[in-house]
Formats: C-alpha cells, structure tokens, sequence
C-alpha cells in the first residue's frame, strides 16, 4: 500500500432492513488531498460516511487509519481517530456564542470546577485566526452569516486536531465570493497536511478543488482517480450510468395575455421598479448574484413579504396579494429555495405533504378521505416519477429529487397558474436535474407560466425563453435566450453593465 494513504476503506457492505444498500464499496484517501465522493442521491454516500463516521456499523469490510484497523463504534471513536464530519445542514446552535458552539459538550473548567471562558475564548481564537477570521469569540452564531457558520464548524474540526475532514455539500448556502474563501481555506488545510473528503452535486467546484475523485452508483463502487486525467462529462456518465446530456430544454411559448403582471414594485432596502409580465405556456428566468433581491421579490408577490409598493396583476385584474393564502386563491404556487425549511414538513408523510395546499379536494362530509388522497398521489407518482416504495414514510426519507417532485404535485393538485420555482435543482444530483427540467418543460406545455429563479447562469439558460438579471434589487437587463451567453449574464449580474433599452 502507498505510503502516503491514511484512510482505506475496503469491501464495505450495509444494509438496512434486508436491502443491502453497499456492495463492497472501497475509498482510499491519501494525507494532504481533496477527494471527491459523487453519485447520484441514493448513490451510498452518506451511508459510506457516516460507516466512516461511527454512525452506522458496516455488516463486512474492514477500515484502515494509517495502516491500522480500527472499528468505529460510535462517533466519539470516530472523532477520536480523527475524523470530522460537517453535514450539510451545519451543527451549530445559534442561540449560543461561537466560542460555546467550540467546546460544546467538551467545555474547559478551572480548577475550582467552573466554566473557564477565558481559556475558552483564547483557544477558539487561536483556531479562528488559522482560518483568517478576525471575530469576537464571545459572538452569538445567529448574527454571523452562513459562510462563518461554516468556518465555525471547520474551526471545530481543527480543535479537536482532525486529520480527515468529511465535508457534505459544504457550498449549498454560500454567495460566490465565499465559495472561493472557503477553497482557499480547503486549500491552506490540505498544505498543512489534513485530508478532506467533498461531496457535492455541483460538478465545476469538484473540478476546481479536488486532487482525485470516487463514484459510487446503487450503492457500488464504480470508478477513482485523478481530476486532472478525467473531464465533467465522463464523471457525470459514470455518476449515471449513462451519457447525460447538456442540450437546452427551453421552448418558445405561445403569446398570449398576461396572466401575471407586475409594475414598479417596490420594497425599500430589497428591490425597486420591478416590471415584468409572463403568459401561459412561458419560462421565463431570474439571475443574478446572492443578494440581488429576486427571493425576496417573489416572497414579496406571493405573500410572505407584505411591505411593498406597485401593482399585481392577475390575468389583468390588480390584486393585492399580503398572504400566501392570497396567492394561492389568486393562482399562485411558490416552491421555495429551502425546501427542508419552508417547502416540506419532514414529519408528515409523502402523502400528507402532497395534500397539504388542497386538502378540501380530499374532503367528504368533514372527514379527509385517504382512499381519494393515495388514488390521487398513485397519479402524480406515475406523472412525475417519484420514486418511493411506501407513500406513508416521512418525506425526509425520499432523496432531494423525489422531495422536490413531491411539492410539485402538490402545486399541480392546487392547480397553479403560475409557478414560482426558487433553485429548482438545489442539492440535486446530476440526472434528476435533467428530470425536474423535463418536468418543467411538460408544466410549461400544459399551459402553466412558470418563473425559474437561480443563481446557476446554466441552469437559466438550458431553461428559459426569456430572461431578467438582477443586481441589487433591480433587472439590469432583460435578455431573449438565443440573445445571452454566461459572461453577458455576469457583466449585468455584477454592474458592469446596464441597458436602458432592456429594462422595463
């Protein structure tokens, strides 16, 4: 064995309830490298992890730290020999300070047996500095933003001297900018000789950070090696198990009247003279950096947000829409960008989140009907492809795909006009993107006006006819699909340039 690999995971098998979820997956990863771990949602990895984590045990297969077997029987052995895993929801509590999030559960005491926050406080400093974060440790969490949430959870990490870094889908949350200060500490950490294992769907931050790479697909082990001997193409083939295309899904929709119009909104401090307009049967884009104010405009159109100036209209007649309840009776569906948060309740069921919006469809002298519910869920399952073998398990155990199809059945159940989708893809692997797009597009044929917000300046344009790039709360420039290119959308996204003849 090379002398430079720390981790070799060999022959791991695992099941759960009698479905073997791994068929002797093997990893190796070697000190100082940034290795990638893809698949498909379902494809192993989490399993494999947390195996690796001390959270689940492996039924055969055997792991190796620097040549030595060892069985981790639970976390604490796991963080013991060294190893760190920040999920993808981050495990902070922040009604705590950072440094109380530091030494949470391993706090330091006196002599005298009281709580020695000043030692504390030097300590999760002396960690900060390394990562180039000049803050007060004595800080609540909740006033940080999502990118030093992040750097807290790796400052964790290195107090407690880790030496393999599982990072899972580490940038869901992050601008750009700190995408970048997160890889340049990745980066300064694998100088330093630590290892970081990075699971992540967007297939450009592999290609920009990692050393190797290993696809997992069904739970099998499918190929490794070096990033600079493969491209992005091939590794979403292996991810897949077929060639995956790139082809733009948009189609010209059919011109009509407007079914929804929107004329100088206006929300001080979020966005200002917003004017557009969308028919039945169109696509039609918003893009931009984080922060640009295009969440917080349709929050504001479909009711959440209640403070703003202009008109709504709906198939020309104004409304003013200050509830979701309101946009929904006005036509309007909203799937949000956080679908943990504010699109699913992880403890109801598939079923019971499909019929969440519209449960007086299922309704029959006062009683809910669940024979009306499954028949209609069984025609949404086969429209769309959700793909889970008992309707009444709880949604978080579907993978973010079939999550997402599920909220968009529940729109189709409401019978939406209009349909917001907020980061269709977030935290979706490769092939079921290109499934939630087809079914986007099929929504579009069916009539339905949908509007796409991302910050992926790809995804816009494999999907809309037409699009709206905002910076700082207002459209800079309004774009026709054949007319646009990734590096036009940037130079509007940034300010770089501004179009009065593309804006309403």
């Amino acid at each position: 064995m090379e002398q430079d690999i720390i981790l070799d995971m060999n022959g791991i098998k695992k099941s759960f309830n009698q479905v073997e979820v791994l068929h002797g997956v093997h990893l190796t990863l070697k000190k100082g490298e940034i290795h990638a771990l893809l698949g498909e949602n379902g494809a192993g990895k989490s399993t494999l992890m947390n195996i690796l984590g001390g959270v689940h045990q492996p039924d055969d297969g055997q792991i190796k730290l620097n040549g030595e077997t060892i069985k981790m029987e639970n976390p604490r052995i796991s963080q013991e020999q060294g190893v760190s895993f920040i999920h993808q929801e981050l495990n902070v509590v922040t009604d705590l300070t950072i440094y109380e999030n530091m030494f949470l559960g391993s706090e330091i005491r006196t002599k005298w047996g009281f709580l020695d926050v000043k030692e504390m406080c030097r300590q999760t400093s002396d960690v900060l500095a390394k990562l180039g974060m000049n803050v007060d440790p004595k800080t609540l969490v909740s006033e940080l933003e999502a990118s030093f949430k992040q750097m807290i959870e790796i400052a964790k990490a290195l107090l407690r001297d880790s030496k393999i870094i599982i990072m899972d889908e580490p940038t869901t949350s992050l601008t750009d900018n700190e995408v970048e200060r997160l890889f340049d500490i990745m980066r300064s950490l694998k100088d330093s000789g630590v290892s970081i294992i990075y699971i992540s769907h967007k297939l450009k931050e592999i290609q920009a950070v990692c050393d190797r790479y290993t696809v997992l697909r069904d739970g099998h082990f499918i190929e490794n090696g070096n990033m600079k001997d493969t491209d992005l193409a091939k590794i979403a083939q292996l991810m897949v198990g077929k060639s995956v295309s790139t082809a733009a899904f948009y189609h010209k929709g059919d011109k009509g009247e407007p079914v929804l119009a929107v004329k100088n909104l206006t929300s001080d401090g979020l966005f200002k003279n917003i004017n557009f307009s969308i028919a039945k049967g169109e696509v039609v884009g918003f893009t931009g950096l984080a922060g640009d104010g295009r969440t917080e405009l349709f929050e504001s159109i479909f009711g959440f947000r209640k403070k703003y100036r202009g008109v709504i209209e709906v198939n020309g007649q104004p409304v003013k829409i200050n509830h979701p309840q309101k946009a929904v009776k006005a036509g309007i569906g909203l799937l949000p960008k956080n679908r943990k948060e504010n699109a699913i309740i992880k403890d109801l069921n598939v079923i019971e989140n499909m019929s969440l919006s519209s449960m007086g469809h299922f309704e029959k002298q006062g009683l809910i009907s669940s024979k009306s519910e499954q028949a209609k869920f069984q025609h949404y399952k086969d429209q769309l492809n959700i793909k889970v073998h008992d309707p009444k398990v709880t949604i978080d155990s579907l993978s973010g795909g079939n999550q997402q199809k599920v909220v968009i059945a529940k729109w189709l159940e409401v019978n939406s006009d209009v349909i917001i989708f907020d980061n269709p893809t977030q935290g979706i692997d490769v092939g079921a993107k290109n499934e939630i797009y087809q079914h986007i597009m099929s929504l579009a044929e069916q009539g339905k006006a949908i509007i796409i917000l991302s910050s992926e300046a790809p995804e816009v344009l494999r999907v809309c006819e037409k699009i709206n790039i905002m910076f700082h709360g207002e459209i800079t420039g309004r774009f026709n699909r054949e007319d646009l290119t990734e590096e036009i959308i940037m130079e509007y996204a940034t300010g770089a340039k501004r179009e009065a003849e593309n804006v309403g």
